[in-house]
């Protein structure tokens, strides 16, 4: 009889943990689906909010001379949004490209003609102005993007393939990114990575915190090998939308400073050409100076092949102006969020075994040819 009780005791536990179990993944599960309902919903809300103010935007190509007669008035799309109440848009630079004029459209159908003020296509920001009054129009404010986490639920609007008005979840899934631009043998950084879908004619458009706060322009997403999209999206930080387009407005055009090489991560595989270098040596690799550039006229050496063929580099970029630098995008990074054309550039390099500071003075990017820095594998 008393074994009995215990074997009924015990049995009434187990049930009781298996119920509180399952009663405990019941709880977690209806928490989820809250969660989920309650991001859906506000999700839902910032479209309903924001629709308005992003604009599908479209120009017509110029007749390639050598193409057949079909591609003539063959149009681009893209998206914009509004910027201030007196009908200015920002869009990428890609997106206008050389037009003085390009169609703006609303989601309500509405359409208008736009002028284009200024454009940088060092960081793909153009700015244009609609030319008829518009009444009503809602700008969106520009977010601090410094403050952005890895992990941010951002939502991406746009245009994709034309379907006017598309809106697509994602994350934060990195930022600090250094990009390529079309056209362009500079890169774009401090750019924001993330996994919502961005397709063609997204380009221009908002990437929007949860407090719908522009922190990014969708500018590319990087592409699969079987073409489709490869859940990486990239987009120009707000921050440097807020430093560019005033004076896009006023000028009509942005100057960048220059410094003139060609350089890359230092990696294993580029320590080998240095002597009785250490393989986890951190750094930026000097490739390749620009004659009479501004690194070349402060004493910057790149690498040279000797008679054999083989790379023999000469400096390694460790800090600038007293701050120390691993990647590429840190001396990039740096140089375009604090310095100007005309300003020195104080530079640490580690060159045959040794320390030294080299001053250089910055030029102006827009009259150079070269390349100052290698591609980064983003299209």
């Amino acid at each position: 009889m008393k074994n009995q009780l215990i074997i009924i005791l015990i049995a009434i536990i187990f049930m009781s943990s298996f119920v509180l179990l399952h009663v405990g993944k019941l709880e977690i599960f209806a928490q989820k689906e809250i969660q989920n309902k309650s991001t859906a919903n506000s999700s839902s809300k910032i479209f309903k909010d924001v629709q308005g103010s992003v604009v599908q935007i479209t120009r017509e190509n110029k007749e390639a001379p050598t193409g057949p007669p079909g591609d003539k008035n063959v149009t681009s799309l893209g998206s914009g949004f509004v910027f201030d109440k007196e009908g200015r848009i920002i869009t990428n630079h890609h997106v206008v490209d050389d037009s003085k004029n390009v169609d703006v459209t609303f989601i309500d159908g509405n359409r208008y003609v736009a002028s284009v003020l200024g454009s940088d296509p060092f960081n793909d920001v153009a700015v244009i102005k609609i030319k008829q009054n518009i009444s009503g129009l809602r700008p969106l404010p520009l977010g601090n993007s410094s403050a952005v986490e890895v992990g941010d639920q951002v939502i991406a609007i746009g245009n994709p393939y034309g379907l006017a008005g598309s809106m697509s979840l994602g994350i934060v899934s990195q930022k600090g990114r250094l990009i390529s631009t079309e056209g362009s043998q500079f890169s774009i950084p401090s750019v924001i990575q993330t996994d919502a879908l961005i397709n063609p004619g997204n380009s221009g458009g908002p990437l929007l915190n949860i407090n719908e706060e522009v922190i990014g322009m969708n500018t590319a997403g990087v592409l699969s090998d079987s073409g489709g999209f490869s859940g990486i999206g990239l987009a120009v930080p707000s921050n440097t939308i807020s430093k560019i387009v005033p004076t896009l407005i006023s000028k009509g055009n942005y100057t960048h400073p220059w410094l003139g090489i060609s350089a890359s991560t230092l990696t294993s595989k580029l320590t080998e050409n240095f002597q009785n270098l250490s393989r986890d040596f951190k750094g930026v690799y000097v490739d390749l100076i620009t004659k009479d550039g501004p690194s070349d006229n402060a004493g910057l050496r790149g690498s040279t092949i000797d008679q054999y063929g083989d790379k023999h580099g000469n400096d390694i970029i460790t800090a600038v102006d007293n701050h120390n630098v691993t990647y590429m995008e840190d001396l990039v990074s740096y140089i375009d969020e604090n310095k100007r054309p005309g300003d020195k550039l104080n530079l640490t390099v580690f060159r045959d075994h040794s320390y030294s500071d080299i001053s250089v003075v910055l030029g102006d990017r827009s009259n150079s040819t070269k390349s100052e820095e290698r591609k980064e594998p983003y299209g």
